[in-house]
């Protein structure tokens, strides 16, 4: 099949589906709401890296063993940090869709807010005790393993919100006299009343089973969450994200899909390093960020690497503008300046570039021989940097730079093509 069949059948059937997924309105908010979680991970990987000296029986090194005296004399605090940053990432998570989808249908986001954190912290939060002297409750759930009933909840409490107060369901009409913000209150009252007493009647449901909503549906959806953290699960969401980059489909019309398996994951995984236990997850969203797009998606660091000693004029400028955003994560200017996007000529290391990395150091955390990661520093932190940081592990350092040489040496065949057309281009328009 010729390229331009792919492309005519892309545009036909794949980019009408992938626009309405980038733009339908539940997996935008859910998307919005990950991104804008940034800086609350951002603190809580810090705080996790901060309490992870890399430190051996046989450490002798005096600034080390001074990091790993401070991380054990200030334990409490930096678990309570992460705690309260990526081990509560669900309900901050709540919060964020909540709003998003608030403001797409230009609802108030003050009670919707209000409610789904009632909602979320009625169903997620298990009560032992609940006396006079003191309340102790179960929390574990606040982390990525209430992911799920977040989502359920923050989309449930704005449809049900604006649904009723369209339909002026229990409006109480008060008089002209009375303030605008009074009588906006009276109106969301019956609304209010109605969505807190359907979380209500499910905390009694689940509670009467001896669990708790995301209790259930964690035991029940547990196997789909295990073939979600895969080999072959890792490589099927790279392919499909280079699939849709190359045909010009941005990776946000994947991420409200793809954002909650990849933070759920680290989520566990932080929570897991700050009980001291093994890591149970590999594909999270340090692994994506620093380990499987090295240099934004495409892998493109490699190809800069490549462009900046170019014969062609037009690709060593491209390079030159796109060394330093690459080396950030950020590969639009070398997308859009060679360019890769539907240029058939890059299609294959565009595309199995990012493949590659995921492959094999998906591989090289499940055996054992690079630690897994556990915290997120920035979509913006370079691989080089990010894959140590969010793993602890000196060998993650060494690994990137034993993939960009892989990524370069995909590139490197396409790219002599590329830059042989364009070299004899430049040649011709000077004579």
């Amino acid at each position: 099949m010729k390229f331009e069949t792919i492309n005519a059948k892309m545009e036909k059937y794949i980019l009408p589906l992938a626009n309405k997924m980038s733009s339908q309105r539940h997996l935008k908010a859910i998307r919005d709401a990950f991104i804008s979680l940034m800086p609350i991970t951002l603190v809580g990987g810090i705080a996790a890296i901060i309490n992870s000296a890399p430190v051996t029986e046989s450490t002798t090194n005096g600034i080390l063993l001074a990091w790993a005296s401070f991380a054990q004399d200030n334990a409490l605090l930096l678990n309570w940090v992460n705690t309260l940053t990526l081990g509560a990432m669900s309900i901050y998570i709540c919060i964020g869709i909540t709003n998003f989808l608030c403001k797409q249908y230009k609802t108030d986001v003050l009670l919707p807010i209000m409610l789904s954190v009632t909602g979320f912290m009625m169903l997620c939060i298990a009560p032992q005790s609940l006396g006079w002297d003191g309340k102790i409750v179960e929390i574990s759930y606040l982390d990525g393993k209430g992911l799920i009933p977040a989502i359920f909840i923050a989309i449930f409490t704005v449809e049900v919100y604006h649904l009723l107060r369209k339909k002026n369901v229990g409006r109480i009409k008060m008089p002209d006299s009375v303030p605008a913000s009074l009588s906006e209150t009276f109106a969301s009252l019956v609304p209010g009343i109605i969505i807190l007493g359907v979380f209500v009647l499910i905390f009694a449901l689940f509670n009467a089973l001896g669990t708790t909503m995301p209790g259930f549906i964690y035991s029940t959806l547990e196997p789909a969450f295990t073939a979600a953290d895969t080999l072959p699960f890792a490589i099927i969401a790279t392919l499909l994200v280079h699939v849709f980059w190359f045909f010009g489909i941005h990776d946000a019309a994947l991420s409200g899909i793809l954002s909650p398996i990849r933070d759920g994951g680290l989520s566990l995984n932080a929570a897991a390093h700050v009980a001291g236990q093994s890591l149970p997850n590999i594909f999270t969203t340090p692994f994506w960020v620093y380990f499987v797009v090295i240099g934004g998606c495409g892998s493109c660091l490699a190809l800069a690497i490549l462009l900046i000693r170019s014969k062609s004029k037009q690709l060593r400028t491209v390079g030159k503008i796109g060394i330093v955003p690459t080396f950030f994560g950020i590969s639009e200017p070398i997308i859009f300046g060679v360019p890769l996007m539907l240029n058939p000529i890059f299609f294959i290391p565009f595309i199995f570039g990012s493949v590659v990395n995921a492959t094999i150091a998906y591989i090289l955390m499940d055996i054992g021989i690079i630690g897994k990661t556990f915290a997120m520093l920035s979509w913006q932190m370079p691989s080089i940097f990010g894959a140590f940081l969010s793993t602890m592990d000196i060998k993650a350092f060494l690994l990137i730079i034993v993939l960009i040489i892989i990524d370069i040496l995909i590139y490197y065949p396409f790219f002599k093509i590329y830059e042989k057309q364009l070299v004899q281009q430049e040649i011709s328009e000077e004579e």
